[in-house]
């Protein structure tokens, strides 16, 4: 019982707290920045990923990357699917190098403030797995990445419509087949006339006209029929019911004559529709008259079709001679178009010419621009000034001397032409040219010599100039500005606490690890002692003897706990000295840096100072 309360008691003891760490700016004030709990982070971390799961990227599921690798990897997969042109190289993979995991967290930054997000990321939230800052920023990539994906289907689905309505229609737009189908089953079950009765000069009442016509297609309503005997009495007084004719058999047989006759009078259709010769010929003689004058209204009617089509034939040559017109006046369209099209191309060739030498030209002047702002710059530094002033002295000398002896050339070239054409006209003239003045041409030369070994002179001390201002500007470049030295500084820091971070979870790990190996070496001599004390509890009990020398083991078990457990406060005792000890010499650490701060700060100060004393000095 006592172990397992030491146990409990020690394993209690083992949690994450937040710590409030401390820093210093430029100017020696003391920053705080809180360090999230561990099991907060845990939580976000785990929602990150099960949001980036949602959305579809399944490599979060991956139980063998890294933290880091998964919530980057998913941005990364996130920024490429928001199909948004960011103007950025998104590379990602996995097990990068700090060099690379800095450079793609920096375009990461860069990409999110390029897609306007409304929250704020730095690189080394991303770097140092701020998951309380990250996980914002991944929601809002996951819907962004959501909406174009919703988009894109929408749009792929607009386009399959639109090329299946070209070709096809939908179930519910055809209606061919349902139309041919009534049409069918019409055609199918309209009536069909089977009998055929002959013309007749007397005029007949309605009721045998009806009879006739229902004679005709098959039907027989209000006829006695052929009946069983047992029900023929019966059906007999319905037909003559149905004709309002008198009750009895008389009524019935003059009906069923009636019907016989005029069956008799017709004649029977075949199955396309053709008549019998009989009845044809009986409709023809009774028809002649009507016949005859039909045959001339025939044959008017097809005169008038052919003026008709003399009509038509002359329409359409004079159709076709508009036709011919009209492709004429094409191919003359066509012949324009492509002269123009040809003229269109030459122009847009000189066009694009021009923008290019424009854009030499804008980028020449660019470079010249910044050349120029770097010359400023330097003339601004107080410790490069004497040295630009310098060389400008030396460019500017070196210049004359360039004019001086462009302008001597030319002056020598036009007295030599002059000479020259004196010599040709004297020749002309037939005199005799006499080198009088040949002593004073030998001393023209002689000092022409010595100037050109000046100018061989001057040019090598112009280039030995020149070799200097290269090697000093060489040098003006390697020595960092302070924009640089402050971003260099800027990312060794960053590096420097991610390395920290890395290394305080590091060795939590493995004081963790330590608390529960020591935990569990504990809970095992227990359970072991426990069930040494269940097994020999029962001989124990059976004598007096065995229980005394059972009791003493059980007082030397309990002593050696008690010497385990002061044992380990004694431990406890001197790390918690340790760590008092340490926290002072932070302590002091942290006022020596404030110090130092203090004292760049006053240092900077009296710097400026002096440089305004000195900057008044110059100007009195």
């Amino acid at each position: 019982g006592t172990m397992a309360t030491a146990s409990g008691s020690l394993f209690a003891k083992v949690k994450h707290t937040g710590v409030k760490a401390k820093a210093f700016d430029a100017e020696g004030n003391e920053v705080e920045f809180d360090v999230r709990d561990d099991e907060e982070q845990s939580v976000k971390l785990d929602e990150t990923v099960e949001l980036l799961l949602a959305a579809g990227y399944f490599r979060a599921r991956i139980k063998g990357l890294s933290p880091f690798d998964k919530v980057v990897g998913g941005m990364t997969w996130c920024l490429t699917a928001s199909n948004v042109d960011v103007d950025v190289d998104l590379l990602f993979q996995e097990n990068s190098t700090i060099k690379q995991k800095i450079s793609l967290t920096e375009k990461i930054v860069s990409a999110l403030k390029r897609m306007k997000c409304p929250h704020r990321l730095e690189p080394y939230q991303i770097q140092g797995l701020d998951f309380i800052h990250i996980y914002p920023v991944v929601q809002w990539l996951v819907k962004k990445a959501i909406e174009t994906r919703e988009e894109t289907n929408m749009q792929i689905r607009n386009r399959a419509l639109l090329e299946f309505k070209k070709h096809n229609k939908a179930p519910e737009e055809d209606t061919t087949g349902a139309l041919r189908t009534i049409g069918g089953i019409k055609d199918a079950y309209k009536p069909r006339r089977q009998f055929r009765a002959p013309p007749s000069n007397q005029p007949l009442d309605s009721d045998t006209r009806v009879h006739t016509t229902l004679l005709e297609y098959g039907r027989r309503y209000g006829v006695s029929r052929q009946q069983p005997k047992s029900d023929a009495n019966d059906k007999k007084a319905a037909v003559a019911k149905g004709l309002g004719a008198a009750d009895g058999p008389d009524a019935a047989e003059m009906e069923e004559k009636r019907v016989r006759s005029l069956m008799n009078s017709m004649s029977e259709t075949s199955a396309a529709g053709a008549i019998s010769t009989s009845v044809l010929d009986s409709l023809v003689s009774s028809q002649q008259a009507a016949i005859a004058q039909l045959s001339s209204d025939y044959a008017a009617q097809a005169a008038l079709l052919a003026s008709a089509d003399n009509e038509r034939a002359d329409g359409l040559a004079a159709h076709k001679r508009r036709l011919a017109a009209l492709q004429k006046q094409i191919e003359q369209n066509t012949k324009k178009a492509e002269a123009l099209d040809t003229e269109h191309s030459a122009t847009a060739e000189t066009l694009k010419a021009a923008r290019a030498a424009a854009r030499q030209i804008v980028a020449r002047a660019k470079e010249l621009a910044a050349e120029q702002e770097e010359l400023d710059r330097l003339e601004g530094d107080e410790s490069t000034r004497a040295i630009v002033l310098k060389l400008r002295t030396l460019v500017s000398l070196n210049e004359s001397l360039k004019q001086q002896e462009a302008q001597f050339k030319a002056t020598c070239k036009n007295e030599m032409a002059t000479l020259q054409a004196k010599v040709a006209q004297l020749k002309g003239d037939g005199v005799e040219v006499v080198d009088i003045d040949a002593e004073r041409a030998q001393a023209i030369k002689q000092q022409y010599e010595e100037d050109l070994k000046k100018l061989q002179k001057i040019r090598q001390l112009s280039a030995r100039r020149a070799r200097e201002m290269v090697v000093l500007q060489r040098k003006i470049d390697d020595v960092p500005s302070r924009a640089e030295l402050t971003q260099y500084q800027k990312r060794f820091v960053e590096l420097y606490e991610q390395v920290a971070a890395k290394h305080r979870e590091t060795k939590q790990h493995f004081i963790l690890y330590n608390t529960l190996c020591d935990v569990s070496r504990f809970m095992d001599k227990e359970q072991s002692l426990l069930n040494s004390v269940n097994d020999n509890f029962a001989l124990a009990m059976s004598s007096s003897s065995h229980r005394d020398k059972f009791l003493e083991q059980l007082a030397n078990i309990v002593a050696g706990v008690k010497a385990n457990h002061d044992k380990i406060d004694d431990k406890l005792t001197s790390e918690k000295q340790q760590r008092d000890k340490l926290s002072d010499t932070y302590l002091q650490l942290v006022e020596v840096e404030r110090q130092y701060y203090k004292t760049v700060k006053e240092h900077e100060a009296e710097c400026n100072k002096n440089e305004a004393l000195l900057k008044k000095k110059r100007d009195a």
